[in-house]
């Protein structure tokens, strides 16, 4: 699926996504991507969603974001509760959701102006 933007300016935004990829700005993205408005980050975990660590958990609250999207790949899936401690304790909102919804609400976020990161699985 496309997207259309009005104006990103120098911002990452999700353009499109697809079966095994998102893109940002035109750029193909898969497996494990962090992305905020000034910063991508590639392999930030090599396991699945519910495999996620709690020093994964800490790295992303080192982002400093209001809210963190974490999405869990093609399928809703949630990770340990105990995982997102880090980031609880750091009052970083965490939503989880779907990679798909997860680039959506995004886009939606940044062009709201809130300090949001998105974590994806890619799959």
């Amino acid at each position: 699926m496309k997207f259309e933007r009005e104006s990103a300016g120098d911002r990452n935004v999700f353009t499109a996504y697809g079966e095994g990829w998102v893109e940002v700005g035109g750029r193909r993205l898969a497996g494990a991507v962090v992305v905020a408005a000034d910063r991508i980050e590639e392999g930030w975990t090599t396991a699945g969603i519910g495999e996620v660590t709690e020093a994964e958990a800490a790295a992303l609250a080192g982002w400093a974001p209001e809210i963190l999207l974490l999405g869990s790949g093609a399928a809703f899936r949630f990770p340990e509760p105990a995982v997102l401690a880090p980031l609880h304790l750091a009052g970083v909102g965490v939503e989880v959701m779907d990679t798909r919804a997860a680039c959506r609400t995004y886009n939606i976020l940044l062009a709201e102006g809130r300090r949001v990161v998105a974590a994806l699985i890619v799959e």
